[in-house]
């Protein structure tokens, strides 16, 4: 079974950024366990691992708890999002780029 470790990004409809600090472990499913309902034609599973998530608080805890469950996996690093920094000011700058229109 393979495991992936990722602290989780903000959701679009997230200004803040509750519930990214922390690093989950998530168990992928393997391809071959799912199968379409012939009832409905809806995607099903039969492991249902890959719906389990694990919340720690760090890193190396998630880490920690893979080796010792011997689980392969792998750590996605978090990317930190460019901010631009930019203030009210700069719009009535003598230096703009693009003329000031009104």
């Amino acid at each position: 079974m393979d495991a992936r470790i990722y602290r989780p990004r903000k959701t679009a409809m997230q200004s803040g950024r509750g519930k990214t600090r922390e690093w989950v472990l998530e168990f992928r499913a393997d391809h071959d366990a799912r199968f379409a309902d012939p009832l409905m034609g809806w995607t099903s599973i039969n492991d249902t691992t890959g719906q389990v998530r694990m919340h720690f608080e760090t890193r190396e805890q998630a880490i920690e708890f893979a080796k010792r469950e011997k689980l392969a996996f792998t750590v996605d690093e978090p990317r930190e999002p460019k901010r631009l920094v930019k203030s009210y000011s700069q719009n009535f700058a003598a230096d703009r780029k693009q003329p000031w229109t009104h």
